[in-house]
């Protein structure tokens, strides 16, 4: 393996280098997914759910098209390597690949229409900041209706720079 020049573009990644830090963020990646899915001309959300969704498997909605939803879900997967803010959304959203029902892929959607809305957001990683070790957490303690099993967050700092997250 040769370096030929400074990383610009990885695996869907685009890394912006500059004298102050580090910027990795994916809007190529997120056109090329609303134009996969053909949601370009969808109008944009301020956030990926609202407040007051809850998803539950509800048998009596119509079915939706299991390969495509699981091809949704995967991709927002990818996607959260970039952007913590769409992690709770997504991984709320892949509960539910077994049996996908209409109001689920309208949760999708709204992420996807939130990504419209915003997709040069990213992470940035500034050059000069301490190494101090910063971790937040929290829980909803048996908060999921349908097993009651908890769901939790968490996201951890170096410094100023975000390094972990999960949901």
């Amino acid at each position: 393996m040769s370096m030929m020049r400074e990383l610009i573009y990885f695996l869907g990644l685009q890394v912006k280098q500059v004298k102050e830090g580090i910027f990795i963020n994916q809007t190529k990646y997120i056109h090329d997914l609303l134009k996969k899915f053909d949601l370009l001309d969808c109008s944009s959300a301020k956030t990926p759910m609202a407040t007051a969704t809850k998803l539950e498997l509800n048998t009596k909605e119509k079915c939706v098209d299991i390969s495509s939803y699981r091809g949704m879900v995967g991709s927002l997967l990818y996607l959260t390597v970039s952007r913590p803010d769409i992690m709770f959304a997504t991984c709320l959203c892949a509960r539910f690949q077994a049996d996908p029902r209409e109001s689920h892929l309208v949760a999708i959607k709204r992420i996807f229409r939130y990504l419209k809305g915003s997709p040069n957001l990213g992470i940035w990683y500034p050059r000069d900041s301490g190494f101090d070790l910063i971790c937040y957490s929290d829980a909803d303690y048996a908060g999921y209706i349908i097993d009651m099993k908890s769901t939790t967050g968490s996201c951890q700092f170096l410094g100023n720079k975000l390094v972990s997250w999960f949901s």
